[in-house]
């Protein structure tokens, strides 16, 4: 059966997420990060990174969100849309809008917020730093306002993955305050709307993070 390592966080309930739109049976482990259980021998030895989420699959072990939920799609899912297809235009779209999210609107604003306010006791206070990220975060996030304009859908007209990772970031930032535009918040109240989400969110958000 699969795994999925993981909970408490914006990133674990991705992999959450896709195993309950593509209605997977699987275990979910759920490990909070810095809470000392991504630092046992046995979480290590799947990991060495110390990170969640982390995807079990026989004897393939994968880490990464973007990736796990590529992966989910690609070997679980090829006839959901969820995923396109590979050689496509709308996988070179959804590759895209993946790697957006994962570098602009979370490793490069919202986790820098995270690093010096929710884990300032580590990272040490910024407030320039934190500034610097909301502004960031704006900036980019207006590009996904705009490509939404006259759509719900990032990729192909259907919901996707992408929607998936994208809706993350948002709930994300509505969490630490950023005030979003009107057409991203009805864009994230719909596909947070979705059964699927409820039913990882409600799992995912049973643990506390850790700081």
């Amino acid at each position: 059966m699969l795994q999925i390592w993981g909970g408490a966080t914006s990133r674990t309930i991705r992999a959450h997420w896709m195993c309950h739109e593509l209605g997977l049976e699987y275990e979910p482990r759920l490990i909070g990060s810095r809470t000392g259980e991504t630092q046992t021998a046995e979480f290590r030895q799947l990991n060495a990174k110390e990170k969640i989420p982390v995807l079990v699959d026989g004897d393939l072990v994968l880490t990464e969100s973007a990736a796990i939920v590529t992966y989910l799609g690609d070997t679980y899912g090829r006839d959901s849309g969820l995923v396109p297809a590979p050689y496509t235009r709308e996988r070179a779209l959804y590759n895209q809008w993946s790697s957006f999210v994962q570098m602009e609107l979370d490793a490069h604003t919202l986790y820098v917020m995270r690093k010096h306010r929710d884990l300032a006791h580590l990272y040490g206070e910024a407030p320039a730093a934190i500034d610097t990220a909301i502004a960031g975060f704006n900036k980019q996030v207006a590009v996904a306002d705009s490509a939404l304009a006259g759509s719900n859908f990032l990729v192909g007209g259907q919901f996707s993955a992408a929607d998936l990772m994208m809706t993350t970031v948002l709930t994300w930032a509505q969490v630490y305050g950023i005030e979003i535009s009107p057409r991203l918040k009805d864009y994230a109240g719909l596909h947070t709307g979705r059964a699927a989400f409820k039913r990882a969110a409600e799992l995912n958000f049973s643990i506390s993070a850790g700081a």
